[in-house]
C-alpha cells in the first residue's frame, strides 16, 4: 500500500483509503517515509496497537490503531517510560 495522506504527524491516510493513528514513541519512524514508500499493514497481538505498518524497504515497523479509536487508558505514557 502506498501513503495517500500524511498531513498530520500522528495519522496516515493509506491508498485504500483506511486511516491509521501513529503511535507517539514511533513518530520519528515516519519522518522519512514519502508517498512513494510501500507499507504492509499486520495484526498485531499487543495490547496497545491493533496493527503495525511496516515499511518494505528497510522493515520498519510502527505501532498504530485506525484513526478513529484512543489509546488504552496510560499506554502511552507506560510504553514511553519502559521505552
Amino acid at each position: 500500500m502506498k501513503i495517500r495522506t500524511h498531513a498530520e504527524s500522528h495519522v496516515v491516510e493509506l491508498d485504500d483509503g483506511s486511516q491509521w493513528k501513529i503511535f507517539p514513541g514511533d513518530l520519528a519512524t515516519t519522518l522519512s517515509w514519502k508517498p512513494e514508500t510501500d507499507l504492509r499493514l499486520e495484526p498485531s497481538g499487543e495490547r496497545v496497537n491493533s496493527h503495525v505498518l511496516v515499511n518494505t524497504a528497510d522493515q520498519t515497523r510502527v505501532r498504530v490503531i485506525a484513526a478513529d479509536e484512543t489509546w488504552p487508558d496510560g499506554a502511552v505514557k507506560n510504553a514511553l517510560k519502559d521505552g
